[in-house]
């Protein structure tokens, strides 16, 4: 169970004054070595942000010599907060809050001797003083940084699979409480949605699965002036491996600068199915993609990779 990291984590990071560094002690106090985090602050044209990422090495991970397969956990969002706009966690931050629960559950994981077959990278970034704009149905939660920056930081070229973590609620598309699953994404095409990854997250919520409708212009770089449900799939424009945007969902459009939206129910499971997918994917037991229907849709097809860019000038 992980709800007491979730809750610490959603304390830690409902303060004015949160920073990557104070993200840093807390995962320390958690178990995981100083040494595995890095704290990076970006300034942008509306502000600085803290990029907070966290290797944890595998039993027959790449970093000791092995083969076994890597995966990324990537919390996204604009920001934990609108200062001074709206006081208080904003619900954009629940991308955050699973990282951070994340991270800690693997560090207690890892110092209690349960180590993951596979290495884990995680990632995300801490602004408490976003500023929003406006989108529809309901505001958005803006960055201070734009997204190619965001994309550059929080993703690693050793990735071989990424859980796109992301509050998902100011929109029509999905109307259900809870968190649901988008097919996998690779190098600008929209793939069949993982089998594997539906079954872990039946097995963590005891309920069917359920995935969100998802199109072209989402797997799209922000910037385009296309319309984009958000910016959950937003790491498949910055990377060669598949990518699963997990979707962290309401039954009614919900502001992304909304306070008192976060449901800690569903964050929490949101971070036992980050976790159970690693240990799954780590230990070659679950896929993103079909390797051989891959190779097939390139010979037919050809690549389709100029999705991953801002197309034509």
């Amino acid at each position: 169970m992980s709800m007491k990291y979730t809750i610490e984590a959603y304390e830690l990071l409902d303060s004015p004054h949160v920073s990557g560094l104070s993200v840093k002690e807390a995962l320390t106090a958690a178990g995981v070595p100083a040494g595995a985090i890095e704290v990076k602050t970006v300034e942008g044209p509306k502000g600085h942000t803290d990029f907070v990422k966290i290797w944890f090495p595998g039993s027959k991970g790449k970093s000791k010599g092995g083969t076994a397969p890597t995966l990324g956990i990537v919390g996204r969002l604009g920001g934990i907060g609108a200062r001074p706009e709206r006081i208080g966690i904003v619900s954009d931050a629940d991308g955050a809050v699973t990282a951070v629960a994340v991270a800690m559950k693997l560090g207690a994981m890892a110092k209690a001797g349960d180590i993951l077959s596979g290495d884990v990278f995680v990632s995300t970034h801490i602004c408490p003083d976003a500023p929003t704009r406006p989108h529809e149905p309901v505001p958005f939660m803006d960055s201070p940084i734009n997204m190619a920056i965001a994309n550059a930081e929080e993703m690693s070229d050793k990735l071989d699979a990424v859980l796109s973590i992301d509050t998902t609620r100011g929109n029509r598309i999905i109307n259900y409480k809870g968190f649901a699953l988008s097919p996998t994404v690779k190098e600008g095409y929209i793939l069949r949605v993982s089998e594997d990854l539906l079954t872990i997250m039946s097995y963590v919520t005891g309920k069917p699965p359920v995935v969100f409708a998802i199109t072209t212009q989402d797997i799209t770089p922000y910037g385009n002036e296309l319309y984009h449900l958000n910016s959950v799939l937003q790491p498949c424009t910055a990377t060669k491996a598949p990518v699963v945007g997990v979707a962290i969902t309401a039954e009614t459009a919900v502001p992304g600068c909304g306070t008192g939206a976060s449901q800690i129910t569903d964050i929490e499971a949101c971070v036992r199915f980050a976790i159970e997918t690693a240990k799954e994917f780590g230990e070659g037991k679950a896929v993103f993609y079909d390797t051989k229907e891959w190779e097939l849709l390139q010979k037919l097809y050809g690549p389709m990779d100029r999705l991953q860019t801002l197309g034509k000038a």
